[in-house]
C-alpha cells in the first residue's frame, strides 16, 4: 500500500467544514462529526486503558476494540454505510459474560477509581457513554446503522466489567457508593 496520507494539511476545512468519506462536505460542528468525534475520543480512552498491564484476554479484547472503534468511525463518514455488525455485538457479549463470570456479584454501585488502570478505564466507559448519547441524537434526525448503538451500549458494559477486574488486578478496592438509605 502506498502512502496514503502524504499531505497531513490540506486546507480544506479552514472554512468550518469537513469532509464525509462520501465526498460530501458538512459543518464540522453537525450532529454526524460530533458522533465521529465521540468515537474517536473513545478509541483514543481505550488506547489508554491499553498502555497499562493488563491479562492477555483483556489486551486481546481492547485491541479489537480498537479496531472496530475505527470501523465505526468509518461507517459514521459515509451515510448509509454499515461496518459494525451483529456478530461485533456477539463477540462484545461473550467476551463481557466471560469477564463477569470472574467477579462476586454487585451489591451497590461502583465510584470510578479503584487504581490507575481502573480509573482509566472508567473514563473510557464514561465517554463511551457519551458517544452513544451522539448516535442516539444522530439517529434522529439521520440515518445510523442499528448495530453501531447496540455495540457502544454493549462496550460501555464491557468496559465496566473490566473496571471491577483491573481493580482487583491493581491491588485497589473497588470503591462502592454509600447508599444514604442503608447508612
Amino acid at each position: 500500500m502506498g502512502n496514503r496520507l502524504s499531505k497531513i494539511y490540506t486546507r480544506t476545512g479552514d472554512g468550518g467544514t469537513t469532509g464525509l468519506g462520501n465526498g460530501e462536505r458538512v459543518a464540522k460542528d453537525c450532529l454526524r462529526i460530533e458522533a465521529i468525534g465521540e468515537v474517536d475520543e473513545l478509541n483514543c480512552a481505550v488506547g489508554r486503558v491499553l498502555v497499562h498491564d493488563l491479562r492477555d484476554a483483556m489486551r486481546e479484547r481492547l485491541q479489537e476494540v480498537q479496531h472496530k472503534l475505527f470501523d465505526l468511525g468509518g461507517e459514521l463518514s459515509v451515510p448509509g454505510y454499515q461496518a459494525v455488525k451483529a456478530e461485533d455485538i456477539t463477540r462484545l457479549e461473550v467476551a463481557l459474560n466471560d469477564f463477569n463470570q470472574q467477579l462476586p456479584p454487585l451489591k451497590e454501585f461502583v465510584l470510578p477509581g479503584g487504581g490507575r488502570a481502573a480509573a482509566d478505564c472508567h473514563m473510557a466507559r464514561a465517554i463511551c457513554r457519551r458517544a452513544e448519547r451522539r448516535l442516539v441524537t444522530l439517529a434522529r434526525e439521520e440515518e445510523v446503522g442499528d448495530n453501531a448503538q447496540i455495540y457502544l451500549n454493549r462496550l460501555s458494559d464491557l468496559l465496566f466489567v473490566l473496571c471491577r477486574i483491573l481493580a482487583r488486578d491493581e491491588g485497589g478496592v473497588e470503591v462502592l457508593w454509600r447508599n444514604p438509605s442503608r447508612a
